[in-house]
Formats: C-alpha cells, structure tokens, sequence
C-alpha cells in the first residue's frame, strides 16, 4: 500500500453516482467527512464513525462499505454509490424510495440512506428474498424509530415486484 504524506491534501478521482469527481483530501480524512463536506453528498449520514450503525452505508465497486471506516483517498479510481444515486432523477424516487414512503417504513430518516442502500444492493443479487433473509440484512443497520417491520414489508413488496418483472421479462423473450 502507498504510503501517502500526512502534511498535504492528495488528488481523489472517482466516480459518484455515475459521474466523474475529483476533489482533495488530507489522508486521515474519512470518506463520510469527504463525501458530505467536499462532494455536497449531504445523503450519506454519520452516525457512530464505528461503523456498526450502518448510516454511513454506501457501495464502492459494488461493494457495500461503511464510509465511516473508509478513508477518502480509498475511494480514489473506483465507482461509489450514494442514496443519491437511488432516484432516476431530482424530482423523482427510486423504486425502493417510493415503497418505504407507502409503508411508513421511515420516520425521522436518519438511518433510512444506509437502509436503502443495503436493500438495493441486497434486492440486486437476491431476487426472492424472505422475510428473514431481509432482517438478517436489517441486522447491520439500527434504526430506532420505526421497529423494523414497515421497512421489511417495503423491501418484500420491490422484490416482488423485481420478480415479477424478471418473470415476465423472460416470457417475453420465449415469444420472441
């Protein structure tokens, strides 16, 4: 590993949410810190800087990371995944979004971005999850408002309807 001078800001190249980036950060600086303060990714929250919380919760090469344990120049040449990232547009929800919003799956929102963020990732490589394999996921994450069950009932009904999808997605092809 490079080991980097502490007395100055280094280059940190990467892409946010599919779009170039560039900005500087001293070596000790965390990627929360980076991310929010210099990037404006304000999404990404900072909760216990242990990494146990998972409000910090982002993806970094498709990998889910804690950005409280990550430091800023880690990030440098990879491809991170903010709550940003979740909508199609500004003024438009994901579709995870748009399920904890009919459920009630959220209340002051503070651990909600590292939620989403985990159940996006999770709902990619896990089509059909149970019930139980999604609190097995929620485990990593705390939340204190909402008592879980409103969040597993959003994520069940998106993977159903991933589902649901992917299945008539592969009917349409047969026929083709």
């Amino acid at each position: 590993m490079t080991r980097l001078p502490s007395d100055r800001r280094h280059p940190v190249c990467f892409r946010l949410n599919g779009r170039p980036v560039h900005g500087e950060a001293e070596p000790r600086l965390l990627a929360t810190d980076f991310l929010r303060q210099n990037i404006g990714a304000t999404g990404v929250h900072v909760g216990c800087e242990h990494g146990v919380c998972g409000a910090c919760t982002i993806t970094v090469d498709g990998m889910l990371t804690r950005a409280c344990l990550t430091l800023a120049v880690q990030i440098d040449g990879c491809d991170v995944r903010t709550i940003e990232g979740l909508a199609p547009s500004a003024d438009r929800l994901g579709t995870l979004q748009s399920a904890f919003r009919r459920h009630h799956a959220l209340q002051c929102g503070f651990c909600t971005a590292g939620i989403l963020m985990s159940l996006d990732h999770f709902l990619r490589q896990r089509a059909s999850p149970n019930g139980a394999e999604i609190r097995e996921l929620l485990s990593g994450h705390l939340c204190r408002c909402t008592g879980y069950t409103p969040i597993v009932e959003a994520a069940l009904e998106v993977a159903a309807d991933i589902a649901a999808e992917s299945t008539s997605d592969k009917g349409a092809a047969t026929d083709a």
